[in-house]
């Protein structure tokens, strides 16, 4: 991101000088990983694949209908995997992708900044 400036008219009012015509990184990146859950849901899938129900369960607070939309989210655009493990009755495990596991590193680098600063 490069620097910010504004600049005031004649009347008064601010205009940004170069402003982003596009979502920035931070911006697409929050697209991609900032719907309530998801990076949670990264976070319990880093040691293999999860049974949806367990999944849920380990997100308590989170509706298996808000589970269920965000791994749908999720797998849409490649941070996870889902495999059907059989049809009746249905049993499905989520799987964190190569993809997901980059997001990883700054997962943990938050999960580190909430711990120091007692959030």
């Amino acid at each position: 991101m490069g620097s910010f400036a504004l600049e005031t008219d004649s009347n008064g009012r601010k205009h940004a000088i170069e402003p982003c015509l596009h979502p920035c990184p931070i911006e697409r990146g929050m697209r991609i990983l900032g719907g309530k859950w998801k990076g949670s849901i990264l976070w319990h899938l880093k040691d293999g694949p999860v049974r949806f129900n367990d999944l849920a369960r380990q997100l308590s607070g989170a509706s298996k209908k808000m589970v269920s939309q965000r791994l749908q989210e999720m797998t849409d655009v490649g941070l996870v995997k889902r495999r059907v493990l059989s049809t009746k009755p249905i049993a499905v495990t989520y799987e964190i992708t190569d993809f997901g596991r980059t997001a990883l590193g700054f997962l943990e680098a938050l999960k580190e900044w909430a711990e120091k600063h007692q959030l």
